[in-house]
């Protein structure tokens, strides 16, 4: 699992811990200035999200997306 180093730019459509979109409704809707459904992290349990792992230069600015909420490790890539 790749984490932001903290010379890299954040941005906040990307899980900070593996990099993939997070697909966060509020994000979408703060930069497009459209509403948006519910954000899929209100309905989340956060129990298993590896919350320690999180760098603290990213903490407040992106949001973890739905598999790392669930804990589940990203799949190894495949040659």
């Amino acid at each position: 699992m790749r984490t932001i180093d903290a010379l890299d730019t954040i941005d906040a459509t990307r899980c900070p811990l593996c990099g993939e979109e997070n697909r966060c409704a509020m994000e979408l809707a703060r930069e497009t200035g459209q509403a948006q459904p519910p954000c899929w992290c209100m309905a989340t349990d956060f129990r298993n999200a590896p919350l320690a792992s999180l760098p603290e230069a990213s903490r407040g600015k992106a949001c973890i997306c739905v598999r790392c909420a669930a804990g589940t490790p990203a799949a190894a890539p495949q040659d």
